[in-house]
């Protein structure tokens, strides 16, 4: 099976837009691929195309043979400015880690203490009482 690098075309009639895939030289042009690498966009002014150039490259090792519009898609993108800049790692968010226990309310304050303690106690006499 030969592999081809190569435009396919989407978009609606008059406003042509295009993927460039990886796909079976005997597929036909807007057939079956088996890999989306990116897209080109003729009307578009600044940023016409975005590519996966690493799955390019992966593919070129394996043998695939690249279009001429493709090549010149990816000459452009790898001369591009924001094309050297990498995108931004994205950081993960700060664990926060939770008490293991809450400090005992008797440490705490000792009027809280002694007013959950009366509190406890009346609440264990109505049970007693109701049983």
């Amino acid at each position: 099976m030969a592999v081809k690098i190569r435009l396919t075309r989407t978009g609606a009639r008059n406003a042509a837009a295009f993927r460039v895939v990886a796909a079976d030289s005997r597929s036909p042009r807007d057939g079956r691929f088996l890999e989306i690498l990116g897209w080109y966009d003729p009307k578009l002014e600044s940023s016409k195309c975005d590519l996966k150039l690493d799955r390019i490259e992966h593919w070129k090792s394996q043998g695939a043979e690249v279009s001429d519009t493709v090549k010149s898609l990816v000459k452009q993108a790898m001369a591009a400015p924001d094309a050297a800049v990498e995108p931004p790692a994205v950081e993960e968010a700060p664990v926060v880690e939770e008490a293991a226990e809450e400090a005992p309310v008797a440490e705490a304050e000792p009027e809280v203490a002694e007013e959950v303690a009366e509190a406890t106690q009346e609440a264990e006499e109505e049970v007693k009482t109701d049983a």
